[in-house]
């Protein structure tokens, strides 16, 4: 094609030097022969051609700027919708009050469209949008939540994204016994008492592993649980115990009843002290006794038995010996758990800190001092600390 262009320009330019007039350009001559004549028309066809592509590419350049313009005026056109969708909001704060659920699983554009459904939000874009302006996309909780009708999308995002504001959110702490778990998990699910009863009565069947006897104590993980989404006590339960056992794996803790011991040796360490700082030691005070063949002596497991605080026993209490968890009176472990132990007292069960201590007293109950002691004299000592912070405090 360079060719055809060059020869398109051989006719029409002519080189003038500097100074020089152009020489005026005749009109064309009349061909003289038949070859002359075809070099004209090739010569004509070629410009033809020039022109032709020039006309093609003009055209091409013209059609792809009008579909960019197109597609800017489409995209401003569905940008400014948008921007119309998500003004779309109540003023606030609301009208008749209503109960709404959030699933586990759930996000925000299905949260949005069933608030949007229950009239408590004007659009869900707005809902979407109040969730992402504060990036609470992995704060919104599951459960059943006190709102209203006809909400600002910010407000009912303020609500959903409060753990407080969440009922039917069931909440194991390291510490709680089975008992209190399952009373709570009863209440916030509105299933009947007679079905969880039931699963007890039958000993866990189906739900608890050989090592843990029938007893649920220990086996409940802690953590944050929907209760209401799970449906029934067979399935809360099976929930919280596979929870435990994934846990306890993922820990690393022997299976069978090396296992249950470890419940049970973390379940009195978190009971006894309330600084996760102190539990290696306890640990290792429970073993040496063990190793010993002493008693523990451990308060908390005669607090479990009688399902009163430490600061309620009584003498009576603690000298009972029909009481199996009495760790003052019978040698061993007690028969089983006395809470849900959290990850750090397992650790600390697992590989308890090295040292020869026997004895332990926590000195002030504000502030969780407690001293560690291997001889009784210190452990006098340490317990007349501990009587006179008492009667400073009115205990």
């Amino acid at each position: 094609m360079a060719e055809d262009i060059q020869d398109f320009f051989e006719d029409k330019v002519q080189w003038v030097e500097p100074g020089q007039d152009p020489i005026p350009v005749q009109p064309p001559r009349p061909p003289r022969s038949r070859r002359e004549m075809r070099r004209r028309r090739q010569r004509r066809l070629r410009r033809r051609r020039v022109t032709a592509v020039v006309i093609v590419l003009a055209l091409v350049v013209v059609t792809i700027c009008a579909l960019f313009v197109t597609r800017s005026l489409k995209g401003a056109s569905s940008r400014m919708t948008a921007t119309k969708e998500v003004a779309l909001d109540y003023p606030g704060p609301g009208e008749k009050p209503i109960q709404f659920t959030v699933e586990s699983g759930q996000g925000a554009e299905q949260i949005g469209m069933n608030l949007l459904h229950a009239d408590i939000v004007r659009s869900s874009e707005a809902f979407v949008q109040a969730v992402t302006n504060e990036q609470a996309e992995d704060k919104l909780f599951p459960g059943t939540f006190d709102l209203k009708t006809k909400m600002k999308a910010s407000d009912v995002m303020a609500v959903l994204t409060d753990r407080s504001k969440a009922r039917g959110m069931l909440q194991v702490r390291s510490g709680d016994r089975a008992e209190d778990v399952m009373a709570r998990a009863q209440q916030l699910s509105g299933l009947p008492e007679e079905d969880f009863d039931a699963i007890v009565s039958n000993k866990g069947q189906g739900i608890l592993p050989v090592e843990a006897q029938g007893n649920f104590e220990g086996w409940l993980e802690p953590g944050e649980y929907d209760v209401k989404s799970l449906g029934s006590a067979q399935k809360i339960l099976s929930t919280l115990v596979g929870k435990r056992i994934q846990k306890l794996d993922n820990l690393g803790v022997p299976k069978g009843s090396e296992r249950q011991d470890i419940l049970v040796k973390a379940s009195i360490t978190e009971a006894e002290v309330n600084k996760p700082q102190y539990y290696g030691k306890v640990a290792r005070v429970i073993d040496n006794r063990l190793s010993r063949n002493m008693p523990l002596g451990m308060d908390s497991t005669v607090a479990y038995s009688n399902k009163v605080s430490a600061l309620e026993l009584t003498n009576q209490m603690l000298q009972d010996p029909d009481d199996t968890y009495n760790t003052r009176v019978h040698r061993g472990l007690p028969p089983g758990p006395i809470g849900s132990a959290g990850d750090n007292a397992i650790r600390a069960a697992l590989t308890p800190d090295n040292g020869d201590w026997l004895y332990f007293v926590t000195v002030n109950l504000d502030t969780g001092e407690t001293r560690f002691s291997n001889n009784e004299d210190q452990f006098n000592a340490d317990v007349k600390l501990y009587k006179q912070w008492e009667s400073e405090h009115n205990q």
